[in-house]
């Protein structure tokens, strides 16, 4: 996968608005589940890339460093064959002094090619910098919107335990409503009211037979007093009697 693609997908995921995609979705689990799948597999591949990249630049840099070192050495090899030529020359040895300087144009040669190539590379290092520190910069920024997305789901299993939680408190709470004839409180109500009539109307019965008895009392005693009543007017209508005939 090339640089270009992966510096792409960080960028449109850094940019992501994850709160406005969570408010849009029909199922925000399964939105922030797919979320951070694709955060996490994107950040292995950002940090596959940028490892190759970092990888490429840092083999860049030793290359143009070897190129200035090389450069400078090939200078002083020049420097060093010219003065050797100077030296040869000053004591008539024409010949070898031209072999001498010869060597020098060599090195010269040699030194501007390593400079080339240094600063050939020059623009190459900067841009792949450039592209590393960005890259470092969409990760970290993925990272960070990694734990967000994994705290906004924790919030959420947090929430839906809560919810569930308060559901079946409600369901419970519904399921004994003393005021629901179907109920099993309402039941159980409706049986002792029951019970509690029946036990009234025995009591009203055994009331009723009492006061009949009692009744039939105050009859017995009526009748005893009428029976007194008669035996004194038979007694009394025998006194006289039995007076006269004395």
């Amino acid at each position: 996968m090339t640089k270009q693609s992966i510096f792409g997908r960080i960028s449109t995921l850094v940019k992501a608005n994850i709160n406005a995609l969570l408010d849009s979705a029909e199922d925000p689990q399964k939105m922030i589940d797919q979320l951070v799948r694709d955060y996490t597999n994107n950040i292995a591949d950002a940090e596959s890339a940028i490892a190759e990249t970092i990888g490429n630049l840092r083999l860049l840099e030793r290359d143009h460093q070897e190129d200035v070192q090389a450069a400078a050495e090939w200078g002083n090899k020049a420097l060093a064959a010219s003065r050797k030529a100077d030296d040869l020359r000053g004591a008539g040895n024409t010949a070898d002094a031209d072999k001498f300087d010869n060597l020098a144009k060599v090195a010269l040669q040699r030194q501007i090619s390593s400079e080339r190539e240094a600063k050939t590379a020059e623009p190459q290092i900067a841009a792949q910098t450039e592209i590393v520190d960005k890259l470092k910069s969409g990760l970290n920024t993925m990272k960070e919107k990694l734990g967000e997305l994994k705290n906004k789901r924790s919030e959420l299993l947090a929430r839906a335990k809560v919810a569930e939680a308060q559901s079946k408190v409600q369901d419970a709470v519904s399921s004994i409503n003393v005021l629901d004839p179907t109920s099993e409180l309402g039941r159980f109500e409706d049986k002792i009211r029951r019970q509690e009539a029946i036990a009234q109307g025995k009591a009203e019965l055994a009331a009723s037979s009492i006061d009949a008895q009692f009744e039939s009392l105050e009859d017995v005693g009526e009748l005893t007093e009428v029976e007194a009543r008669l035996a004194e007017l038979k007694a009394g209508s025998t006194a006289p009697r039995e007076a006269l005939e004395g």
